[in-house]
Order: structure tokens, then sequence, then C-alpha cells
């Protein structure tokens, strides 16, 4: 079965058998998971938790647009912490994100993510 997959050069590229993203034949968008790697270095943001949860949401933007979303249209969010105790501060980026009514999200906390970052988000947009 073929699938409808996007990809946007303003994003960090797969680092493996994966997509950016996924669209459903129902026309649900299905994206991966966004670390805060800065797709013109290859390499993650120097900074805190805010920081690399400011661009993971760059990079997640990046992805929705080419798949002709935006951030209105995210409807699930999936978000995973290095350390639960960068809760707040990951959450004071993301409520500047997203306006009421907020997408459904979960949050946890994750022994490892890729390259050590602190954050990586995934969404669902419709």
């Amino acid at each position: 079965m073929p699938r409808n997959t996007f990809a946007s050069a303003s994003a960090p590229a797969a680092i493996g058998p994966y997509s950016q993203g996924v669209k459903s034949k129902t026309g649900l968008v299905y994206c991966s998971g966004q670390t805060p790697i800065d797709p013109a270095t290859g390499e993650l943001v120097a900074g805190g938790v805010s920081e690399q949860t400011e661009q993971v949401f760059k990079n997640i933007v990046a992805v929705l647009e080419a798949a002709g979303k935006t951030l209105d249209d995210v409807i699930k969010c999936n978000v995973y912490l290095s350390d639960m105790a960068n809760f707040s501060a990951m959450n004071a980026v993301y409520g500047t994100k997203f306006v009421a009514p907020y997408p459904a999200r979960t949050t946890v906390a994750v022994r490892e993510l890729p390259k050590q970052c602190l954050v990586e988000i995934e969404v669902i947009a419709e």
C-alpha cells in the first residue's frame, strides 16, 4: 500500500526509516516526533528546555506546512521529556503555541531521547 507522505526541508530530515509525516486516507495528518535540532546545522539548539521547545515547535510548524496544515489544525500532541522536572518550562512555551480549545495532550518522562535532547513532541492534525 503506498503511503501519502510529506516532508519539509525546513525541518530536520528523518534520521531513520520513517517519514516526517503521513496523511491518512481520511485526511488525518500524523507528524513524527520532532526534536530540537536546527535543520540548518543538524545540531541541537543551545540552551535549556525552553529554547529546545521553541525549536521543536519551529520544526513541527514546518512539517505541518508541508501537509497544508497549521498548529490550529492540531488535535493531539504527545510530549516526551527526558526529565519531568522540565515540565513547567516546557509547558510555558507550549502554552504560547495554542489557543482554546486546546488539543488533547499526553506528557510523559522517558529515560532518554535522541541526541540527549530534553524534549520531543509529535502531533496529529486534521
